[in-house]
């Protein structure tokens, strides 16, 4: 009879170990992602959007799980695209990292998505899409406010050099990447002093009103105004 009850016993601690190892071998499974920011907004009314070009912000993929529930980071682990496929308002990198392109406004939908081909613990599966979004927008261009007149100087290409400008009563500022400056309207003569880096020569301005060489003099700022200045 003692027999019978250690043999008893000793199965059913058998089949709580195996249970307890069935359930214990469930692997987590994704089940949602959240982008944040979920909002971005690059821009202003009275920034022209070629001006934008090159602000970003770093994204991230927070992927909610089950078996047991648990949020962590899958920013590396997402596939990351964007509805903007001509690229003309916003880009993002493999990485998530998101940037303005300066070349249209509007809104974009940016996706990180993971293909569930396996489960957390590479069992195979029959695998699902799971996505999450958020929203990129980059705000349209009106006009400058007030008694104000903007000029908006472009380098290109990024990098290559610099422009100083100088303006009747203030300060001199150079511009080593895309800028926006405000003057009061009728600001002038207003000039700009092309510096290419070491390695690289000034090609010329466009959009200038008098070019002589690494200058380029605006007589009268009277509106809003966006001259590149190019570097090779």
């Amino acid at each position: 009879m003692r027999t019978c009850l250690l043999r008893g016993l000793a199965a059913f601690l058998i089949a709580g170990a195996l249970t307890m190892s069935l359930s214990c071998a469930r692997d987590q499974q994704l089940v949602s992602i959240t982008v944040q920011p979920d909002t971005q907004t690059f821009g202003a009314s009275n920034i022209p959007v070629p001006a934008d070009a090159g602000l970003s912000v770093q994204l991230r993929a927070l992927g909610h799980y089950i078996h047991p529930p648990v949020t962590k980071d899958i920013t590396s682990q997402v596939v990351w695209t964007t509805d903007d496929v001509q690229g003309q308002m916003v880009t993002v990198t493999p990485s998530g990292v998101l940037s303005a392109v300066g070349g249209a406004c509007g809104n974009s939908l940016v996706f990180a998505t993971v293909n569930t081909n396996s489960s957390a613990g590479n069992r195979p599966s029959k695998g699902a899409i799971v996505t999450g979004q958020m929203t990129a927008n980059v705000v349209c261009f009106t006009g400058s406010n007030g008694n104000t007149a903007l000029l908006t100087i472009l380098i290109t290409p990024a990098g290559d050099g610099s422009v100083s400008v100088s303006a009747p009563g203030q300060s001199t500022v150079t511009c080593t990447q895309n800028c926006t400056l405000s003057f009061a309207i009728g600001t002038g003569p207003i000039t700009l002093t092309a510096a290419p880096n070491s390695t690289f020569s000034f090609a010329g301005y466009s959009n200038c009103q008098t070019q002589a060489g690494l200058q380029c003099t605006i007589n009268a700022l009277d509106v809003d105004t966006t001259i590149t200045a190019s570097f090779q």
